[in-house]
């Protein structure tokens, strides 16, 4: 049974940093893409970031030059590093992960920016 855990979320401040870390287990094959979602009290789920076994990555506008995506293929592992962040980035983060097109979802880890 595949699993996505996540790990790294709390209680930041504004202009605070925070590394939300993402490991799968349950499979040989590598996750491809992986990605973070986050979804804010009364919105969408969106799209924050997504990194493909090559190494391209693709940001949402509202995150780019604050997060970085990152990953490591040997152990199916996905990292957020997120930067100077806002009270609106408040919300919980998804990591997502697809073998052969099937998506696979952990939890959710809440993050939270405020004085």
């Amino acid at each position: 049974q595949v699993q996505l855990v996540e790990s790294g979320g709390g209680l930041v401040q504004p202009g605070g940093s925070l590394r939300l870390s993402c490991a799968a287990s349950g499979s040989r094959l590598r996750m491809n893409p992986m990605g973070w979602y986050r979804q804010a009290p009364g919105k969408q789920r969106e799209l924050v970031a997504v990194v493909f076994s090559g190494g391209s990555t693709n940001y949402a506008d509202s995150v780019k030059g604050r997060f970085t995506i990152s990953r490591d293929n040997a152990e199916n592992t996905v990292y957020l590093q997120m930067n100077s962040l806002k009270p609106e980035d408040t919300a919980v983060y998804y990591c997502n992960g697809a073998i052969f097109g099937h998506a696979y979802w952990g939890q959710g880890t809440q993050v939270t920016v405020s004085l």
